[in-house]
């Protein structure tokens, strides 16, 4: 039967609005290369009208002239047309882009909104709050067992402070009696030379004689003891 009637034959896609706008746009680019070759033609008979002299050959340039200009025209508004169509296509083409876009964002908000309904599942207010309670406990007993370890084991814990303080203004009361004085406490004032000497149990030095003076010796220029010199007889 296939041999007889023939397959019938799949039908092609249709093209895409690219492909239709790729189309549109060649076709439009040879309408554009017609115009410029009839522009031509008109500048030739131009310049024959402006060279020829009024009369049967001038009327004859001229109806070809007019001619040209006649297809110059239609090839215009046909390339004029095609432009719409390429301007719909590419509105077309943006919108459809648009839609598509939207669509990828859908399904990108519904995927990431299952994605976090299942993470919200295992997250529970109730547990973050308890496990808050559980770290300030926490940190509420480091606190305890670091002011427990820093304690200091030589200071009793029944010390009285207003007697620490009365020994405080008992002291600096002391410190104002040693130096009222001269302003030089007692302890850095120097002793007195007899009791520095009776301390050493020294013998006093004897009265009544005078202690011999130092005889000073002349000496020459070589610093050497000057010898005396014999007196010369006449």
């Amino acid at each position: 039967m296939k041999r007889v009637f023939g397959a019938k034959k799949d039908k092609e896609p249709p093209p895409s609005l690219n492909e239709a706008s790729d189309r549109i746009n060649k076709r439009g680019e040879s309408v554009d290369e017609k115009i410029k070759r009839l522009d031509g033609e008109l500048g030739r008979y131009k310049e024959q009208i402006k060279r020829t002299r009024p009369g049967p050959a001038q009327e004859a340039v001229k109806a070809r002239a007019m001619r040209i200009l006649k297809q110059k025209r239609m090839y215009e508004g046909q390339r004029d047309m095609l432009y719409n169509q390429t301007f719909n296509l590419d509105q077309v083409a943006f919108a459809s882009e648009g839609i598509k876009d939207a669509q990828q964002t859908m399904s990108a908000l519904k995927s990431a909104n299952k994605e976090l309904k299942g993470m919200m599942k295992t997250v529970k207010i109730q547990d973050i709050d308890n496990l808050q309670d559980d770290m300030m406990e926490l940190m509420d007993v480091s606190n305890e067992i670091h002011e427990s370890l820093g304690r200091s084991y030589s200071v009793p814990d029944d010390i009285d402070e207003e007697d620490l303080m009365g020994e405080l203004d008992a002291l600096e009361e002391d410190m104002g009696l040693e130096t009222a004085g001269e302003g030089v406490p007692s302890y850095l004032q120097p002793d007195n030379e007899s009791d520095y000497n009776e301390e050493l149990n020294l013998p006093s030095a004897p009265s009544g004689h005078a202690i011999p003076s130092r005889i000073v010796k002349a000496e020459d220029e070589f610093g050497l003891p000057q010898v005396p010199r014999a007196s010369l007889r006449g």
